[in-house]
């Protein structure tokens, strides 16, 4: 009986943190904002680190496509490499899960804004007329995009910091809580 309350709180309590998640990232994709610098990337390591799969995976789309409703849907291909970006940063949160010290975060962080920046990148100078189809095309639609790889960037560190300081920091004082209260407990028993 306890095992089913204590998974059913759980469940309540992923799925309260997945909302806020998708709200934060629905309203910060809306409001005024350098290019770029937007908490979507830090949603997808986020969700695979302390999420379930199923739900890590939904964060960063739904974050995407409720607030695309918004600001307006663009050319498919392009839309699959942005939101393929982002599943494969849950991916890398699945990994950061097993081996999280403040180190990996920090290098997972660089290395999913990098993954956003090359796959990203790649789909414009493949998908769009703007870049001719050549080495040096590439190499100046890569060259044209750094001031964006720099939001991307900036804003991944913020957001992975006050996501996942957040929650470790909420994590630490709820097990104070417990434990205080187990001492009280035994002391009062």
């Amino acid at each position: 009986m306890t095992e089913i309350f204590l998974t059913k709180k759980r469940k309540i309590i992923e799925f309260s943190i997945a909302s806020l998640l998708i709200l934060t990232g629905v309203i910060l994709r809306l409001l005024p904002h350098p290019p770029n610098f937007t908490p979507i990337l830090a949603i997808a390591l986020f969700g695979g680190v302390y999420l379930s799969r199923k739900i890590a995976f939904i964060l960063p789309l739904a974050a995407m496509v409720i607030s695309d409703v918004f600001i307006g849907y663009y050319e498919v291909k392009l839309m699959i490499a942005v939101y393929g970006s982002f599943l494969l940063c849950v991916i890398l949160g699945f990994w950061l899960k097993k081996n999280k010290r403040w180190q990996t975060i920090f290098e997972s962080s660089v290395l999913s804004a990098l993954i956003f920046f090359l796959l990203t990148n790649f789909a414009v100078w493949a998908f769009t007329p703007w870049y001719a189809k050549t080495f040096s095309g590439i190499i100046q639609c890569y060259l044209m995009a750094l001031p964006f790889f720099k939001n991307t960037l900036l804003g991944n560190l913020f957001y992975v910091t006050i996501f996942f300081g957040a929650y470790e920091i909420i994590e630490v004082w709820i097990r104070k809580k417990i434990r205080t209260l187990k001492e009280t407990s035994i002391s009062l028993g």
